[in-house]
């Protein structure tokens, strides 16, 4: 079913120009430039609080903000809608033909377990530059954060199986049906059905055929035969167009007759109707017929809560397809995130708005392992207060460069993989667990009473 891939061919560069971006971002920075305010700043992006039903994140996307960020700029065209558009002086309009990013970027890895208030990026750069890039930023963090935390509970639902993403025709664009992909292999999918995906990013690709194929044809044998021939290489049949045990019948009368010509069918799918009841009457077919070499996959309204039941009752189904429940997570969509000001100009800064008040100054996270390497806590605190453990935020770039090639898709897999084998039992399940343990250190809670001070000396609310 998958196909040979090219890891080192083209990698995307999706909406590089900066004009992709919300209208108070070009707001602010005139502002800040007209009133001098160009000094450092530091950002950070990190989530609030877990979704219901979520006992974990998984951090996703880091590779396509550094990609981002080391192309953005204003395009020709952009920058001549800005000038049409009367909305902005020409001095302004002039300056950002020049824009780029200069700062620095400390990050998790790609495939790091994280928890509330635990910094997933940390951008320094000038205020305007790091001002402007917010919106892009959360875009791409957001989303694949999104993607590869509902991945991981499928991978943890049903370990062992072949699961591939199949969702490019329900997601919310192109963009997100192939960042959707890149997220889910992360997380440990075995692939993905968008094509694409392998010429971008080197993952396997899959892929079976429709039920139009089987109509077109003027009886299901034929167009099973007619398949097999077109496709020897990879032959996975559909069988619930009509009558799926009728299907299997013919899967089975065919088989020896395909594997004379030296062709052999490595599955049959599924797609409708009791999946596990589906499964097993096929199983027990290919059983007597001595055809237990043929695997079964399924596909059709898939969640994780199906996959966990499937694998408790140890229905016969080798792999799956999921599509609309992955690529929009249509039970957590989203995230509560957000990307804040942690420090201007040498001075911590915070909010400290009713639920969203945030931790100031640059942030680490320091992690804790039990027995066996179980992920036993973690410690949030100021950069530079040396905790025992792990330290998990990293540098990236520095001068708007990366300082060294980051891993690649292979070895973020790898790592998210070591990941997951490292959760609490607890945090591994579907239901609620108690909150991981994050502690606050007494360092962060002083500087935190600094900058509240500071605000109110200088007749802040």
């Amino acid at each position: 079913m998958a196909f040979s891939h090219d890891p080192s061919g083209p990698q995307p560069a999706f909406g590089t120009g900066l004009l992709l971006t919300d209208l108070y971002q070009l707001n602010m920075l005139q502002a800040y430039l007209e009133a001098g305010m160009t000094e450092t700043a530091v950002f950070e992006f990190f989530v609030r609080k877990l979704p219901p039903g979520r006992n974990f994140l998984m951090a996703a996307g880091l590779e396509t903000v550094v990609d981002f960020l080391e192309r953005a700029a204003f395009t020709a065209a952009e920058l001549e809608w800005l000038r049409e558009s009367d909305r902005f002086s020409k001095a302004f309009v002039d300056h950002l033909e020049g824009f780029r990013f200069t700062g620095e970027l400390h990050a998790l890895r790609e495939g790091t377990i994280c928890f509330p208030d635990e910094p997933l990026l940390r951008l320094t750069a000038p205020l305007p530059e790091a001002q402007l890039l917010e919106t892009r930023i959360i875009n791409l963090l957001h989303f694949q954060t999104v993607i590869a935390s509902k991945a991981a509970r499928m991978v943890l639902a049903a370990p062992g199986k072949t699961l591939v993403d199949f969702g490019l025709r329900r997601a919310h664009g192109a963009e997100a049906g192939l960042l959707a992909a890149r997220a889910s292999y992360l997380a440990g999918f075995s692939g993905s059905a968008t094509t694409p995906a392998a010429r971008l990013y080197g993952i396997p690709v899959y892929g079976t055929m429709a039920h139009s194929f089987i109509q077109a044809h003027d009886d299901e044998e034929a167009a099973f035969e007619s398949f097999a021939r077109a496709r020897p290489e990879a032959v996975v049949l559909l069988l619930d167009t009509y009558d799926t045990l009728a299907a299997a019948r013919t899967v089975i009368r065919l088989a020896p007759r395909l594997a004379q010509r030296g062709i052999s069918v490595r599955g049959v799918r599924l797609d409708s109707g009791d999946l596990a009841e589906e499964a097993r009457a096929v199983r027990r077919l290919l059983d007597r017929a001595g055809l237990g070499r043929i695997q079964i996959f399924a596909s059709g309204g898939l969640d994780e809560t199906l996959l966990a039941r499937y694998q408790a009752e140890a229905v016969p189904i080798d792999g799956y397809g999921i599509g609309t429940s992955l690529t929009t997570a249509s039970d957590a969509p989203a995230l509560d995130c957000a990307y804040k000001l942690q420090a201007y100009a040498g001075q911590p800064k915070r909010k400290v708005s009713t639920g969203k008040a945030t931790w100031p100054g640059r942030k680490q996270v320091f992690r804790h392992y039990g027995r066996d390497a179980v992920m036993a806590g973690d410690i949030l605190t100021c950069d530079g207060d040396r905790q025992g453990g792990e330290a998990l935020v990293s540098p990236v770039m520095r001068a708007g460069t990366r300082i060294a090639p980051l891993p690649g898709l292979e070895e973020a897999r790898a790592h998210a993989a070591a990941e997951l084998r490292r959760l609490p039992p607890a945090l591994r399940s579907l239901a609620p667990a108690p909150a991981y343990p994050v502690e606050v250190s007494p360092a962060l809670r002083r500087l935190a009473e600094e900058a509240d001070r500071a605000r109110r000396e200088a007749g802040g609310a």
